[in-house]
């Protein structure tokens, strides 16, 4: 992997960085010709001067100060639960980023590792369940998934209860994956990188390169797919032939989950989450015929048309909020985000088109998430934000 660190500076002289390589193998990745592209300096106010949104909506910056974000989750209460790469979990309330994190976690940040997923259980309002995916240091550096208990804004001391240890990590820093979300009967679903190491996605003997499903408690399903031809945790996966799935989305109501998965040197993909598919990394990604394989339900190129092209799928959410405040033929959308060419594009549920919507700072888009408000949001890493979309005057 090669990595490219740029240094951009605002205005008023305050610097940030932002990582990127080809495969964004999750937060930072693309691909040298990416790199190269942005060796050239720009500043923070130009990259922001560039943000535009389809005719008739607005956008703004919810909350500034984070640093590193990964991914981001809402309670039922409004709080945004933020996560930080180096292991800070932070709490967005009544739009302000409180000082004090919910929770720390001691992890190994290093390339792709660290705090990257995070999801608030279906019941929080009665448990004050909050979920967390995360690379452990002990006793060897692997991928964890653990719980905290709320009190208040911060974890209650000693509440933290170990859901699942994944395999071992390998000395490669990339293709982690790491979102986590509730899908259809309070299961819990965890996306899951093949390590860069290609072989793992197409094996049934260990976690990566998968979608995994267990029960909020740890325990794992008895109906998942591939139980009788499994043991162990391996009993957890529920999908495969995945490269780097960093992001997932399930949609409220009908539970339909789609999957964004990071590709290599030509494709970034959507699919259809499904029980036991096989999605083909590495014999194949992109558009595919074989039969044996499931092919994504949309999926753009590197080297496309200006206004299709990416190099790294990040973010994605379905517009279905308890408070709609799009116009109505926006329900049931996808809304998906390429990390490297700053956009936010529109797959309608009802015609399968894709369509822009949005451009957002370069470098930056690291997650999306639709509020119960009926806001579209965006958690931008280039600008350590949480960002909203609202229908103008709505």
């Amino acid at each position: 992997m090669n990595w490219f660190i740029r240094r951009v500076s605002n205005s008023q002289g305050v610097s940030f960085s932002g990582h990127a390589t080809r495969n964004l193998c999750l937060v930072l990745c693309m691909s040298m010709a990416i790199a190269i592209a942005a060796a050239v300096t720009v500043t923070l106010a130009s990259e922001q001067a560039s943000a535009k949104v389809l005719k008739g909506f607005i956008q703004g910056k919810v909350v500034g100060g984070l640093s590193e974000p990964t991914a981001m989750a809402f309670a039922p209460d409004g709080r945004i639960f933020v996560a930080q790469q180096g292991g800070k979990l932070r709490v967005v309330k009544d739009g302000r980023l409180l000082s004090q994190p919910f929770v720390t976690v001691k992890t190994d940040s290093r390339g792709e590792r660290g705090l990257l997923g995070v999801a608030v259980d279906p019941n929080f309002a009665s448990n004050g369940y909050v979920y967390v995916y995360y690379t452990a240091k002990t006793p060897r550096v692997h991928n964890r998934v653990a719980r905290f208990t709320a009190s208040g804004d911060v974890a209650a001391g000693g509440s933290m209860r170990t859901i699942l240890e994944l395999n071992d990590l390998s000395e490669r820093q990339n293709h982690n994956g790491g979102a986590i979300h509730f899908g259809r009967g309070g299961k819990l679903y965890i996306a899951v990188g093949e390590n860069a190491q290609e072989s793992n996605a197409q094996s049934l003997k260990n976690l990566k390169g998968k979608l995994l499903r267990i029960n909020k408690d740890g325990s794992i399903p008895r109906d998942n797919p591939f139980v009788k031809q499994t043991s162990g945790r391996n009993e957890a996966i529920w999908a495969l032939g995945l490269r780097n799935p960093f992001s997932f989305a399930v949609q409220p109501g009908s539970g339909k989950i789609y999957i964004n998965d990071v590709g290599a040197t030509r494709w970034e993909e959507i699919n259809r989450g499904v029980k036991g598919a096989n999605y083909g990394w590495p014999r194949y990604e992109g558009p595919e015929r074989d039969q044996k394989y499931r092919a994504p339900i949309f999926a753009y190129r590197h080297d496309g048309k200006p206004a299709t092209t990416g190099c790294a799928i990040t973010g994605g959410a379905f517009y279905n909020p308890a408070t709609v405040r799009f116009p109505t033929r926006f329900v049931g959308d996808y809304f998906f985000a390429d990390f490297c060419n700053g956009w936010i594009r529109r797959l309608d549920s009802r015609t399968g088109r894709v369509s822009s919507f949005a451009t957002t700072p370069r470098f930056g888009t690291v997650d999306i998430q639709v509020g119960d408000d009926g806001g579209l949001y965006y958690l931008s890493r280039s600008t350590n934000s949480v960002n909203v979309i609202r229908l103008a005057g709505g």
